[in-house]
């Protein structure tokens, strides 16, 4: 059978369906509760998991700036233009949301010299490279700027001009923070690159 060109050249392109969450984003964004609770239990995982690292992997901070985001969602949810997927935009709030809260920890949390850090382990004992240790235990120890830097480039996919503007720092900077971050692990993991 041949398909005659003009026709399908003038007949309606169908449209594609709507991505689930922007229908659930235009359901909260009316007032439906539940359709945020399902775009919550959708993405809470990933959320947590980097705000989880950006805390040096301590659980209560983590849980607490979760929920901090998710409110901040709530609360900007008739700001989503639907411009980019919503998961990019709950993303982005939430790793701000944990950078806020990190820089304003103790004055300027985000702040570090370039001394490496001790490395403790949960307990507080003195850990040695060379006994082991797991790659997120390496990262949690590393200085919290260099952490930053490390986890938003290597983990997250970040440019280093996102990471700087977002960090207030220069995009050498955020470089050299990585280059720092990776030395330390590479010490820290007993690794001999």
């Amino acid at each position: 059978m041949r398909t005659n060109l003009a026709t399908v050249m003038t007949e309606p392109m169908p449209r594609p369906a709507e991505d689930g969450d922007a229908a659930l984003v235009r359901r909260a964004v009316a007032g439906d509760s539940g359709a945020f609770e399902q775009l919550y239990r959708k993405h809470v995982g990933r959320v947590h998991g980097a705000i989880w690292r950006l805390s040096g992997r301590n659980h209560a901070r983590a849980e607490e700036l979760t929920q901090d985001a998710f409110v901040q969602a709530w609360r900007k949810l008739g700001e989503f233009r639907h411009e980019s997927a919503f998961g990019t935009w709950l993303y982005r709030l939430a790793i701000n949301v944990a950078l806020m809260a990190l820089r304003a920890k103790g004055g300027a949390a985000l702040e570090d010299s370039m001394e490496p850090y001790e490395l403790e382990d949960l307990g507080g004992h003195a850990r040695r490279p060379d006994l082991g240790m797991d790659l997120e235990s390496a990262v949690a120890s590393l200085p919290p700027r260099a952490r930053a830097v490390l986890v938003l480039f290597d983990v997250e996919g970040w440019t280093h001009e996102e990471i700087s503007a977002e960090l207030d720092m220069a995009v050498g900077s955020s470089k050299a923070q990585l280059h720092r971050a990776r030395g330390l692990l590479r010490a820290r993991l007993g690794a001999t690159t």
